[in-house]
């Protein structure tokens, strides 16, 4: 945990500018997994979003989530469940159209304030990915345009509460997977841990740190940086001493972005080898994710190849 990467994005303004991108470049290539402090966001707006998001899942969501697991007789499980993940979420549309206001159960203060986190966050992903335009000799706006499609990109959060579990050597949290889009930002409970990734055949714990937002790269990140960049299998654990708060904001490409390895980073390579990575329309890519997200990526990736060499023989 004490090598976890932590990046203090203030450092970027001053002569540290040059260690804190070689910090994030091996975070990406190494962990694909960071974890950011001083990133702008005010620290009272994210006390606001904890402490209504942990209102709103007491008021409506707790109960609603007990009888689920009545209904499955799960309150004295046996057996390792494989099926389900013990966590109550719903989901909020930001971008291209937002669907808050369809919410029937978020309060006027909770949707209010999730549309002033989400401009933040949007504003917060979008500086990343130059960022990592920068680190990878792309041009600026390179990946912003990339997940642009004809609409702008999906850009949405959910919202996640991991209650206490009875049994947590026999239920996930969350199922071990690797994220399907493009960037994702979480503000995570500082209190009750259980968010862990797999590296070097590890599990390791992404360490709650107050007011940080946790940063990691998705599937088509690793498609445009050719593998230079990789997304990264990570859980999350279900915990016996109270509830985990999790709010995971998504950019993702747009549905009909296309996405394959950017040229500059395939140049020069060995001929035949140049593209490891297919060549997609987003949403394709996303309905094969639904069925089989719980699974290793790299069948993903040889599927959307095989579809590549069906239309180009057909």
């Amino acid at each position: 945990m004490a090598n976890f990467p932590v990046i203090n994005l203030e450092k970027l303004n001053g002569e540290e500018r040059q260690t804190t991108m070689e910090k994030i470049n091996d975070a990406c290539e190494n962990w694909g997994f960071f974890q950011l402090v001083n990133h702008g966001i005010a620290h009272e707006l994210l006390d606001t979003v904890e402490r209504l998001t942990k209102e709103h899942y007491k008021k409506c969501m707790e109960k609603r989530f007990k009888e689920l697991v009545a209904s499955k007789a799960l309150e004295a499980i046996q057996a390792e469940v494989k099926d389900m993940d013990w966590e109550s979420t719903f989901f909020l549309r930001h971008l291209p159209d937002s669907n808050i206001s369809e919410i029937s159960d978020l309060t006027g203060e909770y949707s209010k304030v999730m549309k002033e986190f989400a401009e933040h966050i949007e504003k917060l992903a979008e500086e990343l990915l130059d960022l990592l335009c920068e680190n990878l000799g792309l041009e600026k706006g390179y990946l912003k345009k990339a997940f642009h499609g004809s609409r702008g990109p999906n850009f949405g959060t959910k919202v996640a509460n991991y209650p206490s579990c009875p049994n947590p050597k026999l239920v996930k949290g969350l199922r071990a997977h690797t994220d399907a889009g493009g960037i994702i930002l979480l503000f995570q409970d500082d209190k009750v841990s259980g968010l862990q990734l797999l590296k070097d055949g590890e599990w390791i714990d992404v360490p709650p740190m107050r007011h940080s937002i946790v940063v990691n790269l998705g599937d088509q990140l690793e498609v445009i940086t050719n593998g230079k960049y990789r997304s990264v299998e990570h859980r999350v654990i279900a915990q016996t001493n109270g509830t985990r708060m999790s709010v995971a904001s998504f950019y993702n490409p747009g549905s009909d972005a296309v996405i394959y390895p950017a040229p500059p980073l395939i140049e020069g390579k060995e001929e035949g080898k140049n593209l490891i990575y297919p060549k997609f329309v987003f949403e394709d890519y996303m309905k094969l994710y639904a069925a089989l997200k719980f699974q290793a990526k790299e069948p993903r990736f040889d599927a959307m190849k095989a579809v590549n060499s069906s239309t180009a023989t057909a």
